[in-house]
């Protein structure tokens, strides 16, 4: 390496650059647009054209003076200018040998400085001295082979280079990775040594990074080829379709079913299920039977909740009680247990408390109270009659080898919901069978357990499905039919009947104008019912201990002034003139020992 012989010291021009660090040995061309630069290249004669190139600690400062650049430098020789049309100048250096600043000297025109020799120091040349330069070597040609950026031609130098320090400032020099104060430190350690353990630790995080690049590289090329065959394939396959004349509805009818699959926002196993569905479907021609089988099973797995829910979080313990109060009459206990179930609710939403269960005669609100609670928690409401199921698939689902398997009542209750976070109301739970078929009443236990209807497995679907969201409630008319087992998973909230009087209020606020709202009645001005009249009407049938009873009478009371031409304004009639109303049965006219039982009798316009 060509190097300058200083005296003891030597006034030198000083260029000052930004964000550069010229090592020696190696080769910069460097654009110079600054006056006090473009003077300093100007000034330079004669064949030795020499100048120190130091470093500016800020490179934000225009006009630098000497607490404005770094002590350590470069000695280098300016091999050629190029003058620019902005008028700027390319000036090609050599960088020599390290130098000092010892005291700037001038300011103006340009920077002038006494400068002195940086000498590298070496030291003895022992095997640890070769063991840290063949280590470095090694690793650069690693980064190299690795490196776009690097040529290949630059391995060969570096194995080349035998002086240590050349080869330490050699590589400083090519890695692009280094950054502005790592060269700059580099370029003030005159220890040789330490030089190259800064190296090696460099070229150990590149090689690295370099290494995890082309990982992630080649993975995307090979998903790319991949994706790229597979388009190919598609593309080919269409043109044989079009060439046997086959149809390409069913091609779009796949491609519109993946696409609900990614939309349908279905957790992994069920996703992956629907995929291995699809390539199934892919294969098949839309005339088989086997192909309605597997999009009926595509079509109801993308429609069905998933993730899907109501969006109301929040408990409102206010709004519920005026909702409860509204919608039914007295039933204090009742609505206390119910307001008290939903503020535990409200402090615990993941609870995994007991299922409500209402018990009562017929007509005492159990399903319009399981109404209210979801109106009140701004939830769908889902009603599944239980009463006569025999057959264990109306809850788990058929099996898919079956011809017209379909879903349990649960997973098509949530379908209807379009939630996954219903209130589902199980009624008449009481009345289910039990045969060959299976034992509902067992499949029921595994629904409402709160430990294991997070993963509830229909059988058509075949898929765990989380059904913890899903608030039930159940109805019964009696306890006894209900299984043990089944019984100690649900609190029994129990419904009495009604007193007569409580059935007149309930009737004069609830039953009547909803039976006039129906029929297109005003009550007081087209039809009145007297407190007699309702007494006559609600104790037509004593076995009955709820309000049922008027509810299914009142509709043939309401229908008389219907039929008239004009307005009339009508009384109930007088429990001495009529036994009640009441739809002519098909006996009507024979006698019966029954006592209250109707015999077709109704009150007649006067």
């Amino acid at each position: 390496m060509a190097e300058k012989k200083f005296l003891t010291s030597e006034i030198l021009p000083i260029l000052p650059v930004r964000d550069t660090v010229l090592f020696p040995g190696a080769m910069l061309p460097l654009t110079v647009g600054r006056e006090s630069s473009l003077a300093l290249v100007g000034s330079l004669q004669g064949d030795d054209k020499l100048l120190g190139v130091v470093a500016q600690l800020d490179p934000r400062i225009e006009d630098p003076a000497a607490a404005d650049l770094h002590k350590v430098g470069t000695l280098a020789r300016v091999h050629k200018t190029v003058k620019m049309p902005n008028g700027n100048v390319v000036v090609f250096l050599e960088g020599l040998q390290r130098v000092q600043i010892v005291e700037l000297v001038n300011l103006r025109p340009y920077l002038k400085a006494q400068v002195k020799p940086e000498p590298d120091i070496i030291g003895e040349v022992d095997t640890e001295l070769e063991a840290l330069q063949r280590n470095a070597q090694d690793l650069f040609r690693e980064v190299v082979s690795h490196s776009p950026q690097l040529s290949d031609d630059l391995q060969s130098k570096a194995m080349s280079i035998e002086d240590p320090g050349e080869l330490s400032d050699f590589i400083a020099g090519m890695l692009p990775s280094l950054s502005t104060l790592l060269r700059q430190e580099l370029i003030e350690t005159p220890s040789v040594r330490k030089r190259l353990e800064i190296l090696i630790r460099e070229l150990s995080k590149e090689l690295e990074v370099l290494e995890l690049r082309s990982k992630i590289h080649e993975q995307v090329q090979e998903q790319v080829s991949q994706n790229q065959r597979e388009y190919l394939l598609r593309e080919q396959m269409k043109a044989i379709q079009k060439e046997l004349g086959e149809s390409e509805d069913s091609t779009q009818e796949i491609d519109e079913l993946r696409k609900k699959v990614e939309e349908a926002g279905m957790p992994a196993e069920a996703k992956k299920e629907c995929e291995r569905e699809l390539k199934r479907l892919a294969k098949m021609t839309p005339a088989s039977a086997e192909y309605m089988v597997s999009r009926t099973y595509l079509e109801w797995m993308t429609s069905l909740p998933w993730s899907k829910s109501s969006g109301t979080t929040e408990i409102d313990i206010p709004k519920a009680h005026a909702i409860l109060e509204e919608d039914h009459y007295d039933l204090q206990k009742v609505k206390e247990r119910i307001l008290d179930y939903l503020a535990v609710k409200k402090l615990q939403p993941g609870m995994k408390g007991p299922i409500l269960c209402f018990v009562g005669p017929p007509g005492v609100g159990k399903t319009s109270l399981g109404k209210s609670i979801a109106r009140s928690l701004g939830r769908k409401f889902v009603r599944i009659a239980l009463g006569g199921m025999h057959d264990e698939a109306e809850i788990r689902g058929h099996r898919r080898t079956y011809i017209g398997a379909l879903p349990g009542q649960v997973i098509q209750g949530l379908k209807r919901a379009e939630t996954n976070d219903p209130v589902m109301m199980l009624d008449e739970v009481d009345k289910l069978g039990r045969d060959f078929r299976g034992d509902p009443s067992s499949a029921l236990m595994e629904v409402l357990d709160p430990e294991q209807n997070n993963a509830f497995r229909d059988h058509y679907l075949d898929v765990p499905f989380d059904l913890s969201k899903v608030l039930f409630i159940a109805t019964a008319n009696w306890m006894d039919p209900i299984p043990e087992p089944l019984r100690d998973r649900m609190e029994i909230i129990e419904l009495p009947g009604y007193t007569g009087e409580e059935k007149l209020h309930i009737a004069h606020k609830y039953l009547i104008p909803k039976q006039a709202k129906e029929h297109g009645l005003k009550v007081g001005e087209q039809i009145e019912f007297t407190n007699e009249g309702l007494r006559r009407l609600s104790t037509a049938s004593p076995e009955k201990r709820a309000c049922a009873t008027w509810s299914a009478r009142s509709p043939a009371c309401c229908g008389a002034p219907r039929r008239s031409s004009r307005p009339a304004r009508r009384r109930a009639p007088s429990p001495w003139t009529v036994t009640g109303c009441a739809t002519r049965s098909a006996s009507a006219g024979t006698s019966t020992r029954r006592p209250n039982a109707s015999t077709g009798r109704v009150w007649r316009r006067a």
